[in-house]
């Protein structure tokens, strides 16, 4: 009778209890009743309304199988939940797939790790099922933060600690896939959900990261080691992640970045941080980039207090992003990136000045390790302007180095450069060299196509400022820089060392012919080039480097800009620093005028070969040669040499050791050279740059008493409208009056000096000088009468006006005329 009743309880149960009932076997050992699932299918197929008790009913057998830990037969349902998944794909299913995953979810709360494994293979085959329709309430915040957890198992047994590592990242990878195919895939990418699994993934990552530090590089993974591996699932997981990233969502998934590494301190050594910022450059879309380096910016400022090596390693992160990234879309980020970094190197400046300062008042005065660190902030912010930056095209490189160079501060100059007021001279002098050294990489593999693009007057003027610095570094800087603008055919390696060459043609030069916009430069701007040549020879603190600079400077303007014309001043220009060493008025030591002697030799040398005028040639090499045998401190075989004999003085010397212009002049005329211009002694522009670069000016040492009035033409009238009075005349006369009036006309003569050449400026000055005494007079038409008395007084008629009679001392009369 009992059997009776179960029989007719078990009739009157629903069938799909029953078809779910038949698939598990008495003995779970025996596995999943195939031919019973079968029917179980083709159930659920046929009556997809079903589906959802169906699920109901195995997640209530699982639930109690997981308590009981009856292992085997959740096994068997999870398995015969996977085939029914897998076999229908109806609107129904949606109930279904909410029964599926509160069954995932218990065995994934479950501390047993084959559960755990078991659950996140199902998940990981259910996220690879593309619905029909999305679902629009569902929502997978539990496995996130479940997953995430697994992937931190610290479990004592190694091997079941990485099964549930990896199952963790699979399952992570998972819902990744899922909620990106999803119609509200936006879900994932809320920071509640990245805060989670970015740490998540960067851990795994950094556990084989440390495993690789010590045991040597891996070797290719193949595809199953890729399973089995932490990191590399990890890996590709973050790649994938990264890769599914929209502009919207970019930010969310970076930042997690840093604050993991930020939270292990993973800067210094900063090797893991460079390569989770190349993975995640080269995973993004290309026209994201410039917001991953925004962020790298942004943390950079957040960081502004931090250790130097903390910042100094965010920086070389920096370097690394931009390098990528300058492959590509860069975007409206250029100038953001030169700017934050400028004001980093400023801020690093100032905080090595004043440890320095700190120090300096201890008792002990030593240099810290934290002035060292700041040493390395500053190399990193260099090189990755000048990487970035000469990684850019060409449009983009010259704005960049515009934008450089007038952040380079000056002294006595009011600009846009970085602010160094509270750095002192020292301070502003490492913020000149530094700038100077980013600008020099920039510069480096410029090609222009004429000089005008290269150098233009607004980038040009600022540029050989600081080459009058008294400053031997800071000169040498300006001067490569300039090399790096004006070489456009990689002649200057072939020039390297300042020598006395043999034969010219052997260092195979390449020029093209000069242009007609390299001729026009040449005649706006040469005189500038020229004079900072001159000057830099005149200063004291020049070393061999400084020398070979100047004289590369030299060669290249001939290769590359030299026309006839060019080629005389030039010459004009060599002679000249000849007199400077033989006159010496600055009073150089001997070694700098032995070192402008042996500059001018070697360079004349380069030149009568460039321009093959045998008789030029000739008489080069006899000077040279005479040289070799009674002067060889004149050459520069023998001056930069470690120990060299030098002479006591230079005014012995006989003519034959010296280049003489008659007879350049003589050998030039012969081959069709205008050679009139050689016999007008060359001398340098007088500019304000002086006075801006704190140095002794020419304006300082030369006064000028001519003024130019515009234009040329001696017919012009002044239109003096203004009314004589006593007051005006004695202001004008009193030398007090005059000062600020002198120095006004001072800076207009400078301005009218500055481009027009010598012979111009000697003849405009002599005509001039004609003209003062008639112009004088007819402006003032003075009549002075002489006084009764040395007491007395006098009367002035200027014009048609009468003026009171005025004391006679009070009159100045030289003052007068010269006015």
């Amino acid at each position: 009778l009992s059997a009776g009743v179960c029989c007719c309880c078990a009739a009157l149960r629903p069938r799909y209890k029953r078809l779910v009932d038949n698939i598990f076997p008495e003995d779970p050992k025996d596995g999943l009743v195939k031919a019973d699932m079968e029917k179980l299918t083709f159930y659920a197929v046929s009556a997809p309304e079903k589906l959802d008790r169906i699920g109901a009913y195995l997640a209530e057998r699982l639930s109690r199988d997981v308590v009981r830990h009856r292992y085997g037969y959740v096994l068997i349902a999870m398995e015969a939940l996977d085939q029914l998944l897998m076999a229908c794909h109806s609107q129904s299913i949606k109930p279904f797939v909410e029964s599926f995953l509160h069954m995932v979810a218990k065995l994934l709360e479950s501390g047993e790790p084959k559960l755990q494994v078991l659950g996140t293979n199902s998940f990981v085959k259910f996220a690879n099922i593309e619905e029909d329709t999305p679902s629009y309430h569902r929502r997978y915040d539990f496995f996130v933060s479940r997953f995430s957890a697994m992937c931190h198992s610290c479990d004592h047994d190694p091997e079941t600690q990485t099964k549930i590592r990896i199952a963790g990242i699979r399952g992570i990878q998972g819902v990744v896939r899922k909620t990106v195919n999803d119609e509200l895939r936006a879900t994932i990418w809320e920071p509640q959900h990245m805060d989670k699994i970015v740490p998540s993934l960067l851990f795994n990552m950094q556990k084989i990261e440390d495993i690789d530090s010590r045991t040597g590089p891996p070797s290719s993974p193949t595809g199953g080691e890729k399973e089995e591996n932490p990191a590399l699932l990890a890996e590709n997981c973050f790649r994938e992640l990264l890769g599914r990233a929209t502009y919207g969502n970019m930010s969310n998934a970076v930042k997690p970045v840093f604050a993991h590494l930020d939270h292990h301190r993973l800067w210094d050594p900063n090797e893991f941080a460079v390569s989770c910022f190349k993975i995640i450059m080269y995973s993004i879309q290309a026209q994201y980039s410039h917001h991953v380096i925004q962020e790298i910016l942004g943390h950079l400022d957040a960081c502004k207090k931090d250790s130097p090596r903390v910042r100094a390693g965010i920086i070389q992160v920096l370097l690394e992003a931009v390098a990528i990234a300058a492959k590509g879309s860069i975007g409206p980020t250029v100038l953001e990136v030169f700017n934050t970094l400028l004001k980093h190197l400023r801020i690093s400046v100032d905080f090595e000045l004043g440890d320095r300062r700190s120090s300096a008042g201890s008792a002990t005065f030593s240099t810290s390790s934290k002035e060292s660190d700041e040493r390395i902030v500053q190399n990193a912010i260099i090189q990755t302007i000048g990487f970035f930056g000469s990684n850019l095209p060409d449009y983009q490189r010259s704005e960049i180095m515009m934008f450089i160079m007038g952040k380079v501060p000056v002294f006595g100059a009011t600009s846009q450069s970085l602010d160094t007021s509270h750095l002192g001279d020292l301070g502003t002098r490492r913020i000149q060299i530094m700038l100077l050294r980013s600008l020099l990489m920039v510069t480096s593999g410029y090609k222009a196509t004429t000089i005008t693009n290269a150098l233009p007057a607004p980038f040009l003027d600022p540029l050989l400022s600081p080459s009058l610095m008294e400053d031997s570094e800071l000169r040498q800087l300006v001067l490569e820089i300039l090399h790096n603008l004006i070489d456009r055919h990689d002649n200057r390696a072939k020039l390297r060392g300042i020598r006395i060459i043999p034969d010219v043609s052997d260092l195979k030069i390449k020029r093209d012919k000069i242009s007609r916009q390299d001729v026009s430069f040449m005649k706006k701007h040469g005189q500038q080039l020229y004079r900072h040549i001159y000057l830099g020879c005149k200063e004291e603190d020049n070393v061999q480097k400084n020398f070979e600079l100047l004289y590369t400077s030299l060669a290249l303007i001939t290769i590359e800009l030299a026309n006839e014309e060019v080629v005389i001043d030039l010459i004009r220009l060599a002679i000249a620093l000849q007199d400077i060493a033989i006159i010496n008025e600055d009073n150089l030591p001997m070694f700098n005028r032995c070192g402008v002697m042996a500059l001018v030799a070697a360079y004349l040398n380069f030149l009568s070969q460039m321009i093959a005028v045998p008789a030029f040639c000739q008489h080069v090499s006899k000077v040279i040669e005479t040289r070799s045998l009674e002067a060889s401190y004149f050459l520069p075989e023998t001056i930069f040499k470690d120990k060299c004999n030098l002479p006591k003085s230079l005014e012995k010397h006989e003519k034959n050791l010296f280049f003489l212009t008659n007879k350049i002049a003589e050998s030039l005329g012969g081959s069709g050279y205008s050679v009139e211009r050689l016999s007008v002694p060359y001398v340098p522009q007088v500019t304000d740059e002086d006075r801006l670069s704190r140095r002794k000016s020419i304006v300082d040492t030369v006064s000028l008493q001519v003024d130019i009035l515009p234009g040329n033409n001696t017919e012009d009238k002044i239109d003096n409208t203004e009314e004589i009075t006593f007051e005006a005349l004695k202001k004008a006369i009193d030398n007090n009056g005059l000062e600020e009036q002198e120095k006004e006309k001072r800076r207009l003569v400078i301005e009218k000096f500055q481009k027009a050449p010598f012979e111009e400026i000697a003849a405009q000055c002599e005509t001039k000088a004609n003209m003062l005494h008639d112009r004088l007079a007819q402006i003032l038409e003075l009549t002075i009468r002489p006084p009764p008395s040395p007491s007395g007084t006098m009367t002035i008629t200027a014009g048609h006006a009468h003026y009171q009679s005025v004391p006679v001392y009070e009159m100045k009369f030289p003052d007068l005329c010269v006015y």
